[in-house]
């Protein structure tokens, strides 16, 4: 080289370790194409080769120079985003949450981003239905002819078109041809997010001078029903006077909702006098704030609201236990104005999607379009919207159900976890198993942020943390304004049978409560915590009870399908008319759930408006919102309904609900049954006479002296929770120690067995101070053809120990499937079970 010339320095090799969607416990390494050298970087996705067939998303964990030791790597093939859509805190808690709860990161990539932002080698390629080859003003290269021809016959996948065209950098060619109005990947639009667009309409251009708009009305003035669309137009849009509110238009729906002449519009349009153009607008149709009254504590709210800032100084975290109708939420929307008036973001989560639509009504008229919700009725187009309002800044405020957790957020200030007991918050299938309140917990230590968790039955192991010190204790022990807590009493089951005065699954006391109820124009709730018309039917004859083929269960009946269905696959069975053993046409219902008592409501009140709320009817989208409003209107007078009807729900004319089945929540064979049973009662009790009138509850129960309920009638929370301390203390549970449960799967009863007892053995032989309880077979042993046996491990509350036993435990996994025969099993893990 001389001295005049000048020397270029070659570009490095770049790598990138990415998270692909898949339960394998490892980064991926990619090449980085030297064209993307400067614009890569961690948190963007990118288009990957995986395998020998499929393509898939993935995320760039880490940029480096190194090539993997044992593989050559793949080139990346596309970079989808120009700057990250995952921050480093949220890489922080991802992996946080692939170390304790026993999971991949690809596992916990496939539970955090929407399905919209994921693109993957199934997706589709057809031709544009209005595509018409003749009459195109665009060109295409000859590799776009080709595929145009193809096209003709049939759609192809992603690795087909890769194929035809023998080229592996696709996404450029379909991306020109999607652009050109040519194909649609249809596939694409269910799984990668497209924006929401809204037809507009301006004036052309050229008209928008005062030369051209006067010709414009004299050339106009022999056709009035054009003239006056022009003239509607220009009162909604200043043109003349603004050019620039032209350039956005007025939505085309707005002007034609004014009652002018379509063909006049239409012919407008084709005479280029109006031109027609897409925008991109919101999904969620929150406006500005209203103008609402200042937000009005009363006086204990206020020396709440004080303690807990205080505690959110001193300690970081505050358990909020407020009973039910005392005003937690009132303080809660004081302290996120506090919140986000400091600059900061908060996630306000919720255990169920019911109970978002009242608080959604009443925070939106507060917070309007800084707020988004995050739950999973929504379309993955709306939840990408939220992710990508999160990251552009535009929601500073998201209100959602546990998936909320995984949102980009980076300058958390403040966690609200309302409702904490509820178990709605674990996730339960598939991986990750997490726990939202405990995430939340985790996500504060990374963001420092603070977190309040509120409930009017707080769980046991909350309430633990705050008798040592570790959260701040703040109670609310009345209710807001004249309410008080309403009178509960028993309906005793055993006494109303010997009598004969049951009608039905009522108790003559329910069925006279209700009655009277209806008379004062009051509502009614009913809680059975179980959906279907009955969970079995039997024939009288030979005691015949239809199974599930594929799992250990019976089959519940459904009145409304006339079909029994089986509630963990989904098999189904239509009702036979007669026994298929024995052939007698005697086959009855046994027990009852939502539907069944649905039913006798109707024949004992049938003048009364009575709906219904479980999963089957509120499958939809609005299903929850289209019920409550339903009742928060007064035009429904009944409400029957499982768990859903517990949770927060705040109606004004309620002032009776009534409790099924109180017996089977207390005996359910779990640790925590009566934990649960108890903050089910307690909360659904809390729906009556949340206003001014004291309100009554009807538990039915065959035990009315079981010394649960003595807890209940007094609303002694705390003095249930510490007896629960006391047998949780002394039989060396949670909060006394750790759990974890692993399940083992497999097509064959006997595989399933002696994987069991070798991973049992091998953990006690490796880890002499811990406690396991089994292998055994599960209540349900059987699901989905596939055979369970159970391990429950219980470990002091060691973190360290914690740690070592879980790399154990995944080590004797990994071992065991090595083994030819056991490679087909599943063996699960769950920490922290709830």
């Amino acid at each position: 080289m001389t001295s005049g010339e000048l020397a270029f320095e070659e570009p490095s090799t770049l790598f990138a370790d990415l998270i692909i969607p898949v339960p394998i416990p490892r980064l991926f390494t990619y090449r980085v194409p030297k064209t993307l050298n400067e614009k890569i970087r961690t948190g963007q996705r990118v288009i990957v080769p995986f395998g020998k067939k499929k393509i898939v998303t993935g995320i760039i964990f880490s940029v480096h120079e190194n090539p993997p030791k044992d593989y050559e790597a793949k080139s990346i093939l596309e970079l989808l985003d120009e700057s990250e859509v995952i921050y480093p805190q949220q890489f922080k808690l991802y992996q946080w949450i692939a170390d304790y709860y026993l999971c991949t990161l690809g596992e916990v990539m496939i539970a955090a981003l929407p399905s919209g932002l994921k693109l993957s080698s199934e997706s589709k390629v057809q031709i544009n239905p209005n595509f018409d080859p003749d009459h195109t003003s665009f060109e295409f290269s000859e590799k776009e002819w080709v595929l145009l021809h193809r096209l003709q016959k049939s759609s192809l996948s992603y690795t087909e078109v890769t194929t035809l065209l023998n080229s592996k950098n696709i996404y450029t060619l379909l991306r020109s041809l999607v652009g050109k109005m040519a194909i649609i990947l249809y596939e694409e639009i269910k799984e990668k997010y497209k924006p929401k667009t809204e037809k507009h309409v301006r004036l052309v251009p050229e008209y928008v001078k005062k030369k051209s708009l006067e010709n414009l009305f004299e050339a106009l003035s022999a056709k009035p029903k054009q003239e006056e669309v022009i003239l509607l137009y220009l009162q909604e849009v200043p043109a003349f006077s603004h050019p620039e509110l032209n350039q956005r238009g007025m939505a085309k729906s707005t002007l034609l909702a004014k009652e002018i002449s379509p063909a006049a519009y239409a012919s407008l349009v084709k005479a280029k006098i109006l031109e027609e153009f897409e925008i991109a607008v919101p999904r969620f149709g929150f406006e500005d704030p209203e103008q609402v009254s200042p937000l009005l504590l009363s006086e204990k709210q206020q020396v709440a609201r004080n303690e807990v800032l205080s505690g959110l100084n001193e300690k970081g975290t505050v358990l909020l236990h407020g009973v039910t109708g005392s005003g937690k939420t009132e303080i809660y929307i004081d302290l996120i104005k506090r919140a986000l008036d400091g600059g900061n973001q908060v996630l306000y989560l919720l255990p169920e999607i019911a109970l978002t639509t009242q608080i959604v009504f009443r925070l939106k008229k507060i917070f309007g379009g800084t707020m988004g919700v995050y739950h999973s009725k929504f379309s993955d187009n709306e939840r990408v919207e939220v992710w990508n309002g999160i990251l552009s800044g535009r929601f500073k405020l998201v209100v959602g159900v546990r998936s909320s957790i995984f949102l980009p957020f980076d300058n958390l200030g403040l966690i609200i976890v309302d409702e904490e007991h509820d178990s709605s918050y674990k996730q339960h299938e598939p991986a990750p198993r997490y726990h939202a309140r405990d995430v939340a917990m985790v996500m504060a230590q990374i963001h420092h942020a603070k977190v309040i968790v509120g409930s009017a039955t707080p769980s046991v192991e909350s309430f633990y943390h705050a008798q040592a010190g570790r959260y701040q204790l703040v109670t609310l022990t009345d209710r807001f304004g004249e309410a008080q807590l309403p009178d509960i009493v028993f309906a005793d089951l055993v006494k109303e049978r010997k009598r004969k005065t049951m009608k039905g699954e009522f108790t003559s006391l329910l069925v006279n409560e209700i009655k009277e109820s209806l008379s004062r124009k009051e509502q009614v709730i009913l809680f059975q915590n179980r959906r279907g018309y009955s969970p079995m039917v039997e024939c009288e004859d030979c005691g015949w009870i239809p199974k599930c083929i594929n799992c250990s269960v019976s089959l519940t009946y459904h009145q409304y399908r006339h079909a029994m269905i089986c509630h963990y696959c989904g098999y189904k069975e239509d009702m036979p008319s007669q026994c298929p053993t024995c052939s007698s046409k005697r086959i009855k219902s046994l027990g009852y759930g939502t539907e069944k008592l649905e039913e006798e409501l109707k024949l004992y009140f049938p003048d009364a408006r009575i709906q219904r709320m479980d999963l089957d009817t509120t499958r939809s989208k609005s299903g929850y919102e289209t019920i409550i409003n339903s009742f928060e209107k007064g035009e429904t007078d009944i409400l029957v309904g499982t768990q859903m009807v517990t949770k927060g729900l705040d109606f004004d004319k309620v002032n009776l609900v009534g409790v099924f089945d109180a017996d089977r929540m207390m005996h359910f064979p779990d640790f925590r049954s009566y934990e649960k049973a108890f903050q089910l009662i307690t909360q659904v009790s809390g729906r009556s006479g949340r206003r001014e009138k004291k309100g009554k509850v009807v538990i039915q129960t065959s035990n009315p002296e079981h010394p649960l309920f003595t807890f209940v009638v007094n609303h002694n929370v705390s003095g249930f929770i510490q007896e629960q301390l006391n047998d949780r203390q002394e039989f060396f549970y949670p909060p006394f120690s750790r759990l974890i449960g692993v399940t083992i799967k497999h097509t064959n009863k006997t595989v399933a067995n002696d994987i069991a007892n070798r991973l049992s053995d091998q953990l006690a032989k490796n880890e002499k101070g811990i406690k396991i309880v089994g292998p055994g077979e599960p209540m349900i042993s059987k699901i989905r053809n596939e055979f369970l046996m159970s391990i429950l491990i219980k470990i002091g509350r060691d973190q360290g120990k914690l740690g070592g036993i879980k790399k154990q435990l995944f080590d004797i996994a990994e071992n065991l499937k090595e083994i030819k025969e056991f490679r087909n099993a599943k063996i699960i893990f769950d920490v922290d079970p709830a």
